[in-house]
């Protein structure tokens, strides 16, 4: 399906007053998602000169643990899209898809890389192109390689459109930090949940892609 458009200003928009609806919520959140991100880092700091190994496990832990907080906050934001107010326990929700989010999230990496390899031009259209694989993770519980397909086929005529809304996201948060980094709170809150928006405009009417279909590399 070609010339799928959404609109950012939209976007932002139900970003920025579902997160002033829902802020004290959301600031929660966020504080939690990075104490619980950060924590086993911090200890494997503590303990690393006198129990490598354990700080190498706790290392390990914390990586996985921030890719399950990372698909409890796509949760959290599909959620809202839904008109549904999530709930802190589904932070920690999506341990059942901790194995497919890591195994697509390489072999997104490796896309990239290859693009990059290819005059960095492809490596960018490429990560735009299959970046919305955590949200089929999230919603659909789908493998690395379907939730790639069903990425590919949802930003089909719509990868302009996606490169300036996530520059303009960053721009976005960039101001959050000016205001002392206490903005960060309002203007992560409202990314996120834009994202979402977005990911719900595009796939509105997809159908899940046909078994035993590839990932194309095509714009």
């Amino acid at each position: 399906m070609s010339g799928k458009k959404f609109s950012m200003q939209e976007a932002v928009r139900f970003g920025w007053n579902t997160m002033k609806d829902n802020l004290g919520f959301l600031v929660m959140i966020l504080i939690l998602a990075f104490l619980i991100e950060n924590l086993p880092g911090f200890i494997a700091g503590y303990v690393r000169d006198h129990f490598p190994f354990i700080s190498y496990v706790l290392h390990i832990t914390g990586w996985l643990i921030s890719f399950v907080v990372q698909m409890g906050l796509i949760k959290i934001s599909l959620k809202f899209c839904d008109g549904i107010k999530g709930q802190m326990d589904d932070l920690l929700s999506s341990f059942n898809l901790l194995i497919n989010f890591v195994a697509a999230t390489f072999l997104y990496f490796l896309i990239i890389l290859g693009g990059l390899v290819l005059l960095v031009i492809p490596g960018v259209i490429w990560a735009i192109k299959f970046n919305l694989f955590p949200y089929f993770i999230v919603e659909k519980g789908m493998g690395p390689v379907d939730a790639l397909k069903a990425s590919s086929k949802a930003t089909t005529g719509a990868k302009w459109d996606l490169l300036l809304f996530g520059l303009l996201l960053g721009l976005i948060n960039v101001a959050g930090a000016l205001f002392f980094v206490v903005g960060l709170f309002a203007t992560i809150p409202t990314s996120m949940i834009a994202y979402a928006y977005v990911y719900r405009k595009l796939t509105a009417k997809e159908e899940k892609p046909a078994e035993g279909s590839y990932i194309g590399m095509g714009i």
